[in-house]
């Protein structure tokens, strides 16, 4: 993916993010609220929003690659979208929300599950952290950045996803450290080998006002 360099290490609408999905954080937040567990996220055929205040993460590399997504309720078909995966060894996000617009054609309504962690002095934390990100908005700062690695060659962050999206000879970033201010971002599906969600609260309604932004 393309980037651009503003003022040394510091860039606009640079796609790293790290944030789950809303509607599987909502089937199991209870557990990752009390606990770090294992946690693997998306929505059916749909991209979810999210907003951080800051996120800091240590050992990040991003690379591209493919995911596939269901388009029916019924599992059945299935496209191809070109996502930025972004990993961090770990990662720690202040002031988390993450929303989703779900349409439900019997009862013709839309309907939006709001989930906020990370707002009551403890940082939502995540370890070996992958995000499949389509989009994203935020003031970031980088430290020991390499731009321009092989995805083979990459020597920071979780290792390469193992799913055959990713081409062996493609273009990669890494750095030691990254921070990210008032992230906004949209992403296809999250990974995490640990997610800890402290303070977390979910809603679930028909205000448009629910989605993060």
């Amino acid at each position: 993916m393309e980037s651009r360099v503003r003022g040394g290490t510091r860039w606009k609408r640079f796609a790293v993010v790290m944030v789950p999905s809303v509607a599987a954080a909502a089937a199991v937040g209870v557990g990752l609220a009390q606990g770090a567990l294992a946690a693997s996220f998306s929505v059916s055929g749909q991209q979810f929003k999210v907003t951080v205040d800051h996120l800091h993460g240590e050992g990040f590399a991003q690379y591209g690659g493919i995911d596939t997504v269901y388009t029916s309720t019924e599992g059945k078909k299935k496209t191809q979208v070109p996502v930025a995966i972004s990993s961090f060894d770990d990662a720690t996000l202040t002031n988390m929300c993450q929303s989703v617009k779900t349409e439900i054609p019997v009862l013709n309504k839309t309907f939006y599950l709001r989930l906020e962690a990370g707002n009551k002095g403890k940082a939502v934390e995540a370890k070996n952290l992958y995000i499949d990100v389509a989009q994203l908005d935020a003031d970031a700062e980088f430290k020991n950045i390499d731009i321009g690695v092989a995805v083979q060659d990459k020597t920071r962050g979780p290792a390469v996803k193992d799913d055959k999206t990713t081409q062996p000879g493609g273009f990669a970033q890494q750095a030691e450290t990254a921070d990210l201010y008032g992230v906004e971002q949209t992403a296809w599906a999250t990974t995490a080998g640990t997610f800890k969600l402290s303070g977390l609260s979910m809603k679930l309604g028909a205000d448009p006002k629910m989605e993060c932004y």
